[in-house]
């Protein structure tokens, strides 16, 4: 296959294909013209492809057919080298055939994805990552394409939103299935699972996660969700609360509503109820505070919002 200028469509380096297929290219749809972006490389041109750099950057995905992490990636490499639309260009090297040059490349364990520009080395990847980490590694180097679709974490995370949990579990169950190695899914699918109202098994799913993974940050919040709808008062004793104003109605008010996902309305009635009551419970409004920092994770803006809050009463 010829290499050509994704941003032009004419040919980068001589190949007695290109004249061939010239005519077939000329009359070619979009979609032919996407193709052109992915090419296969071996000893014949490889030094073409090192010079056609010069011109446009190329992610190199050296890859082997034994290989299944490799089979995960490369559609999803195939996929953002068409949503780029001619930011790079896509070679594959298959190292089984192709020993002398992966050597000279420095490839150790595959799959391993280069990006080269200017006849050199700028930066790779190893490892079969997600889509998700993929986009945020190009995203260094290349502006982000127009018009691109919500990715799967992105279709998972509105779908959890919107109180759609079993959708969000069908997706992210199919990624943890795909990419086995990435904890972060299996916490995600932790999560929507919790949400879809099945937290023996989110459990279980967190139990058999690695240690330092089991134990960090994400994991922990979703654990403690766990613990929240077990701690929250039942729908039948809840409503016997109903008219009272004590404490421990407040309290319990408060993890109902942690339990069923208004973060905002009880981390709230947690402020309120440790400014009004601050020795109920050995201090329960403040610790309970910390665990729903902990359960929704540093990054999520009320976490922000309410540890300002937080140290503006105790301090």
């Amino acid at each position: 296959m010829p290499i050509v200028d994704p941003r032009t469509g004419e040919p980068l380096t001589s190949d007695s294909q290109a004249d061939a297929n010239s005519g077939a290219a000329q009359g070619g749809s979009q979609a032919a013209q996407r193709d052109d972006l992915i090419i296969d490389v071996d000893r014949s041109n490889i030094q073409q492809l090192l010079e056609t750099s010069m011109q446009v950057p190329v992610l190199l995905d050296c890859w082997a057919p034994w290989c299944e992490p490799c089979k995960n990636l490369m559609p999803v490499l195939e996929k953002l080298t068409r949503e780029y639309n001619g930011a790079f260009l896509l070679a594959k090297l298959n190292i089984d055939d192709n020993q002398d040059i992966a050597a000279q490349l420095g490839v150790r364990s595959v799959p391993d994805v280069k990006l080269i520009s200017q006849g050199g080395l700028v930066d790779q990847i190893q490892g079969a990552l997600p889509e998700k980490q993929i986009r945020e590694w190009l995203g260094k180097y290349f502006p982000e394409p127009e018009g691109v679709q919500e990715s799967p974490e992105e279709q998972a995370a509105a779908a959890l939103e919107a109180g759609d949990a079993e959708t969000a579990r069908a997706i992210y169950s199919e990624l943890a299935q795909q990419w086995p190695d990435y904890g972060p899914y299996k916490v995600e699918l932790a999560r929507a699972l919790v949400a879809a109202g099945n937290p023996d098994e989110a459990r279980a799913l967190l139990d058999a996660l690695p240690p330092e993974e089991r134990d960090a940050a994400p994991a922990r919040g979703v654990r403690a969700s766990i613990e929240f709808g077990e701690e929250a008062p039942s729908r039948e004793a809840l409503a016997a609360l109903e008219g009272r104003d004590d404490s421990e109605a407040r309290y319990q008010r408060a993890l109902r509503q942690v339990a069923d996902g208004q973060y905002e309305a009880g981390l709230e009635a947690l402020l309120t109820l440790m400014k009004q009551d601050r020795a109920y419970g050995d201090d329960a409004a403040r610790k309970t505070l910390l665990r729903v920092f902990d359960a929704l994770g540093n990054d999520h803006p009320l976490t922000a919002t309410y540890r300002r809050k937080l140290f503006a009463l105790l301090y």
